[in-house]
């Protein structure tokens, strides 16, 4: 059977940039076995699979698969999709919102009119880490934390162990074992681990941030929404950022990616994602149909 596919790069208006995503358009009927197989092959960090809504409150609903596993929620996957989405005319925007419905539950989005989407951040939990594990990540990453920081694992659907760094230089110079983070992962019951620091002041971005995630069969996310979204989270629990505030954030150098993430503070202390995305590939995928997934 013959379903309509695209691929978008998400965090960017530039083809090849950003962080891509495969979104098969038509995937009633698919099994979960087809829908990670497919997701091996196109071999992305994330494929999504757009089905009707479960929810009458949600304008679709959408599955996420890494090459090894489904997730419940991602960013750069709900906001390329999305965008996916709005071209095929599978659903519209009611007053400039979206609805989606995942693992996580609905996730709101807004629709501006310039082509920017938004992503309303599930709500974050946290859990600290002791100073031996500590020790292992910064190991693994070949860099250390900042001195002053408290290091946490942030839960958003996948949880990221967020280790704040001295600098955007200190950021982009890690090279890390990624055999040794994977086990690390697999042992902390993590994700992976999202890095993140400061640009100088007056740079087109805040913040430097890269996302490590081998145990999931994603060495590196090239730009990483909920790695952001947990690095927000983050500096918002440690009073590095208030409400009302926003910031840029960059990604993707280390891979020649150059992705730019928009994060902004709502004053009710809500967590917004945004950017903007591109479509590079438009087509069909034959897919044979197994038990509904």
């Amino acid at each position: 059977m013959s379903r309509r596919y695209a691929v978008v790069d998400v965090f960017t208006a530039v083809p090849l940039k950003g962080n891509p995503v495969a979104v098969v358009l038509d995937a009633a009927g698919l099994s979960d076995a087809d829908m990670q197989a497919t997701a091996a092959w196109t071999n992305l960090s994330e494929t999504t699979f757009v089905l009707p809504a479960n929810d009458p409150r949600a304008s679709y609903r959408l599955r996420i698969f890494t090459p090894a596993s489904e997730l419940p929620f991602a960013g750069h996957p709900t906001l390329g999709s999305a965008h996916a989405i709005l071209a095929a005319g599978i659903a519209a925007p009611r007053e400039g919102r979206l609805v989606q419905e995942c693992g996580m539950g609905l996730v709101d989005l807004a629709v501006a009119g310039d082509g920017q989407l938004e992503l309303k951040l599930p709500t974050a939990t946290f859990k600290e880490i002791t100073a031996a594990d500590l020790a292992e990540v910064e190991a693994a990453l070949g860099g250390r934390a900042q001195a002053s920081s408290k290091p946490a694992a942030v839960h958003v659907g996948p949880t990221w162990l967020i280790l704040p760094m001295e600098s955007a230089a200190a950021v982009r110079a890690l090279n890390p074992d990624m055999a040794r983070l994977a086990a690390i992962e697999r042992r902390l019951g993590i994700t992976g681990v999202t890095a993140f620091g400061p640009h100088p002041p007056g740079a087109p971005a805040a913040i430097e941030v890269r996302s490590f995630a081998p145990s999931g069969g994603v060495p590196e996310d090239p730009v990483c929404g909920s790695g952001n979204g947990c690095v927000a989270a983050f500096r918002l629990a440690r009073g590095m950022i208030g409400a009302e505030s926003s910031y840029v954030a960059a990604q993707g150098a280390c891979l020649n990616r150059a992705g730019r993430v928009a994060v902004r503070i709502a004053a009710d202390g809500g967590i917004w994602l945004g950017g903007v995305c591109v479509t590079v590939v438009e087509g069909a995928l034959r897919l044979r149909a197994g038990p509904a997934g």
